[in-house]
């Protein structure tokens, strides 16, 4: 954890290392800006799907906040962290959210929130690559698939 406040940082493009995610074939991040770089709070990173690529079911430690850069891709969100369509943030315990396993087709400028432990998953059926910039909490970030 950092201590200390941050100095002022600008990464350039040619900077930004992109390796493959294992997770997924056809799926590449690259981390922008992140606690190696300081940053005391979150994590901006980079994310490129292939065309014709999956991603397969997930949950995640934290949250994430997405926004599409390019390309077109369906985005799956399923049920929340108990595995019972519920999250923390539902109002009562117990009821199934209204969005679980709901697949959604998005574009360039939209933007997306998926809860720290919501089953996730993403399809790009096109011919063209998509991209995203996904900001996260710093910390653990373990991918955990779903079966």
């Amino acid at each position: 954890m950092i201590t200390s406040d941050p100095d002022p940082l600008v990464r350039r493009s040619d900077e930004i290392e992109f390796e493959a995610v294992d997770a997924a074939d056809g799926l590449s991040k690259g981390v922008l800006i992140g606690d190696d770089h300081d940053a005391p709070n979150f994590a901006l990173r980079k994310f490129t799907l292939e065309a014709g690529s999956e991603v397969p079911k997930h949950t995640n430690e934290v949250e994430h906040v997405q926004y599409v850069l390019e390309g077109e891709y369906v985005v799956g969100i399923g049920s929340g962290p108990d595995g019972d369509g519920t999250s923390d943030g539902d109002e009562k315990q117990g009821e199934k959210r209204e969005n679980e396993d709901e697949e959604h087709l998005v574009s360039e400028g939209d933007s997306l929130l998926i809860p720290a432990g919501t089953v996730h998953w993403y399809r790009n059926e096109s011919d063209e690559p998509g991209a995203f910039l996904c900001a996260v909490p710093n910390g653990d970030d373990e991918i955990q698939l779903v079966e």
